[in-house]
């Protein structure tokens, strides 16, 4: 098959691979639709100890299921693979699972190729003629909903009554922005540093959107969710989160910095890493894309994979506006 391998640091080639054998309980899945991820993006930096060269990375996909239990069946990828029987899997945090697996890192190839093998426990099957364009989406957006549940439930009040930020308007930012507005947020503020995005992001839902180089924004918001994870943007979320607020962390462009652990324990300010998603938050986010409850998410670019060296070149530069390019195999 062909597959776009990560062959060390800013290289990335289109070549030759072997088939995957399917195994027990596992679909063989003919990849439609896959999308590029900030964590692709750091590993194809090297900046990614666990994503080590030679590797197929990419881990939000949609496809035809050509082989196993769903034959002819199209479905959406849940890329994280659990054990299933520990006791975060059996209490419902399969994403916490010790023995977790993720496609795109060892020992698990990823999903920019043409063909793919999942347990059959990970698919959520599309609904007749719906768009595997639409369905590659299901992955970036359940981290948005993962982190939403979660900052939700510490709050002091309804959603409905609180003001929220989101730092980054790429999917992730902008898939936690639309999973506030379904969730009837009071008012929803978007900082995204790039022109071309945030005329994007302004078009696809109710958001405030500003560039938080040059505006102030809004301060003393109850929900803040840091959709990029970088020391900067950590620091701003301590700054723009009231006294009792809650920051829900998605993002992971760098590792340290930005905690303001004084403010945290002298003004009760909730701060919670979120990781991925729960199988119920994949099925949950899968269902409310094909109910249309997260809008129209018609702003991804698409290209061919081939061109993959190409688009992470764009990425890098900034010269991608969409929040996500996804990748035809």
């Amino acid at each position: 098959m062909k597959a776009l391998v990560y062959n060390g640091p800013e290289q990335i080639d289109f070549q030759n691979m072997p088939d995957p054998v399917r195994g027990d309980n596992e679909c063989l899945i003919r990849i439609e639709h896959v999308g590029i991820c900030g964590s692709d993006m750091h590993a194809w930096a090297g900046h990614d100890e666990r994503r080590p060269a030679p590797l197929i990375l990419g881990h939000e996909a949609a496809g035809l299921v050509i082989e196993g239990p769903l034959k002819g069946q199209r479905v959406t990828v849940n890329p994280l693979v659990s054990c299933g029987v520990c006791d975060v899997c059996t209490s419902g945090r399969e994403n916490l699972c010790a023995r977790r697996e993720i496609i795109s890192m060892p020992p698990r190839q990823g999903a920019f190729c043409e063909l793919l093998t999942m347990p059959v426990g990970n698919l959520v099957v599309l609904p007749e003629g719906f768009s595997s364009q639409t369905a590659a989406l299901a992955e970036p957006l359940a981290c948005g909903w993962h982190a939403v549940r979660l900052g939700s439930r510490v709050l002091d009040g309804p959603i409905s009554e609180a003001s929220c930020l989101v730092l980054g308007g790429g999917a992730i930012g902008l898939g936690a922005a639309l999973v506030l507005a379904s969730r009837g947020a009071a008012q929803i503020w978007v900082a995204e540093i790039n022109a071309a995005r945030r005329s994007i992001v302004v078009q696809s839902g109710p958001f405030k959107v500003y560039d938080p180089t040059t505006e102030a924004g809004p301060d003393a918001v109850d929900l803040v969710v840091d959709g990029v994870g970088f020391e900067a943007t950590r620091k701003a979320a301590f700054a723009k989160v009231r006294p009792g607020g809650v920051i829900s962390h998605i993002g992971l462009g760098s590792a340290s910095g930005g905690v303001d652990v004084r403010r945290a324990t002298l003004q009760e300010i909730t701060f919670i890493g979120t990781y991925t998603y729960t199988q119920q938050d994949f099925r949950d986010t899968a269902q409310a894309i094909f109910d249309g409850h997260l809008g129209a998410l018609d702003w991804p670019e698409t290209r061919p994979l081939s061109d993959g060296p190409s688009a992470f070149d764009d990425i890098k530069t900034g010269q991608a506006a969409a929040p996500k390019i996804i990748l035809v195999p």
